[in-house]
């Protein structure tokens, strides 16, 4: 009986399935999709935190050590700093962290003082409105200018310049103090007696420095390259003045040697001093120059064997000039048009360029004087006689009778009388005889002291030796 239900059961026809219409078996697979995609990309709330946990939690290669090996890391490939300059920031504590970050900042910051004020002075600003931005009144103004002499130094401001101010308590001034340059400050300090003005001054360490080079263009250029200043760059030029004019006579290949001397505060270069030694080649002949005080505490230029650099005349009054005519007794006049002898030199520059008288003499005119113009002319002496036309005008203190040296600035070049283009036109008399001052031979100054000379030659020799070692190293490190 069992075996017979038995078999009526297993022989029974299964139920068949629910048929569903097609459409929502389609939509069925869409929002099953769109939940495994959703699973996918947002991970659930446990497993994001759990993997937040794990990248901050692991930052150290003892940390790493104790991860399960069947769970591989995807570490950041940036270095690794082996102590991380701030603590590590937990999940939920990143605004303790900031409050701690302020309190560092707080700590390493220097607290301002409000009563110290720093002041960049503007365009267009006064000592006045200097003091009105720090809130000082125009009566602190007049007793700090009235306080001394020396006080007034401060109302010449320059844009840029940095003041600082300390006030008092009661908002008073209580100190004022600006540095002018490297080497140079002032500082004011109020006193029971009034204002007190002093000038600060370091004192640089002064060392040695050599410097070469070689023309190519113009010794302005090469001298450049050689980290020589403009004003080194016209004390070579003047040392060697006497000897060589700059205007015409330098060459391509033409090369100088120097040792000058270097201001330095805390190994930073602030200035220049004196050219000790120089050396010039040119047109393959070799003039050498050696600065020396001699005991009676006069400085000047001696050739290496102690010969003076110094002629009783400059080769040329102008610096670096260019030669426009030269000495001539049949040149045409460029105004006058007709055959007209030219008894000096015409060098041409630019307006106000500085004439320097070629001698130590004494004035005999300064004025008007025909077709050339403003006119300079100076007696050296009983013999020599020279001659500077078309002046812009006359330097201070260059009047009839006024005594003027060598070198000293007389004028400034122009275009005044019978002048087509700005020039000087420069003249030179012997014995009341014009000469051409190109072609002269100039008289020499007295050698070095006998007396002298011994001690003269212990500075001279070091200064050669130590420029002849510069250069052959300077060639050696060329040639590598």
């Amino acid at each position: 009986m069992h075996k017979l239900i038995a078999r009526r059961l297993m022989t029974k026809p299964a139920k068949k399935a629910p048929l569903y219409p097609k459409s929502h078996l389609l939509a069925a697979s869409g929002i099953a999709a769109l939940l495994s995609l959703a699973l996918l990309v947002f991970p659930s709330r446990e497993v994001e935190a759990k993997k937040t946990l794990i990248n901050l939690e692991l930052d150290s290669a003892a940390e790493l050590s104790h991860a399960q090996p069947e769970q591989p890391l995807e570490l950041n490939t940036g270095a690794i700093e082996p102590e991380a300059p701030f603590p590590s920031i937990a999940v939920g504590e990143s605004g303790q962290a900031d409050q701690d970050l302020e309190l560092a900042a707080e700590i390493e910051a220097p607290a301002e003082d409000p009563l110290t004020k720093q002041i960049v002075v503007a365009n267009g600003d006064t000592l006045s409105t200097v003091f009105a931005k720090v809130g000082l009144p125009s009566a602190v103004v007049h007793d700090v200018i009235a306080s001394s002499k020396e006080a007034k130094q401060l109302t010449r401001l320059k844009i840029g310049q940095e003041l600082e101010f300390k006030l008092t308590e009661a908002g008073g001034l209580a100190s004022l103090s600006s540095k002018l340059n490297d080497l140079e400050s002032i500082r004011l300090e109020s006193t029971e007696d009034g204002y007190r003005f002093a000038k600060e001054k370091v004192k640089p360490e002064v060392r040695t420095t050599y410097a070469g080079g070689q023309i190519d263009s113009s010794l302005f250029l090469a001298a450049r390259r050689a980290g020589l200043t403009h004003n080194l760059t016209m004390d070579l030029a003047n040392i060697f003045g006497y000897d060589i004019d700059f205007a015409m006579d330098i060459r391509k290949g033409d090369t100088f040697e120097v040792i000058y001397e270097e201001k330095l505060v805390e190994e930073r270069k602030v200035g220049t001093g004196n050219i000790l030694a120089a050396r010039f080649t040119n047109r393959g002949k070799t003039y050498t120059a050696v600065r020396y005080t001699s005991k009676d505490g006069v400085s000047s230029y001696y050739t290496a064997e102690g010969e003076s650099m110094r002629k009783a005349f400059i080769r040329t009054p102008v610096d670096f000039a260019r030669i426009s005519s030269r000495f001539s007794n049949g040149r045409k006049h460029p105004i006058l048009n007709k055959i007209r002898a030219h008894k000096g030199v015409d060098y041409a520059a630019p307006h106000g360029t500085p004439i320097k008288s070629a001698g130590d003499g004494k004035v005999i005119l300064a004025g008007r004087n025909g077709g050339y113009g403003n006119t300079v002319i100076i007696q050296h002496g009983n013999r020599y006689r020279t001659l500077y036309a078309h002046m812009q005008g006359f330097a201070k203190g260059v009047r009839n009778g006024a005594s003027v040296k060598q070198g000293q600035i007389i004028g400034y070049i122009g275009t005044t009388g019978l002048s087509t283009g700005p020039h000087l036109h420069y003249e030179f008399q012997v014995d009341g005889v014009h000469v051409d001052p190109l072609g002269l031979k100039l008289p020499m100054a007295d050698p070095i002291a006998k007396n002298e000379k011994q001690r003269f030659m212990q500075l001279s020799q070091p200064l050669m030796a130590r420029m002849d070692q510069e250069r052959a190293t300077m060639l050696a490190l060329n040639q590598q």
